[in-house]
């Protein structure tokens, strides 16, 4: 028998809908929230799983 690795990845989404006066304020502000834990992705912004043995 022998030992593999296999590597899982998903992959987490979600849009967020801001008022700001630009795109940079808009991706501030929402980066902001996400770094201060207001904004946190769980298990219903799930969109895509991939298995790999490497």
């Amino acid at each position: 028998m022998k030992e593999f690795e296999v590597e899982i990845t998903e992959i987490l989404q979600r849009r967020i809908k801001i008022m700001a006066f630009s795109e940079i304020e808009a991706y501030e502000k929402v980066l902001n929230n996400y770094e201060n834990e207001e904004i946190v992705l769980d298990s219903s912004d799930f969109v895509f799983k991939k298995l790999e043995v490497v």
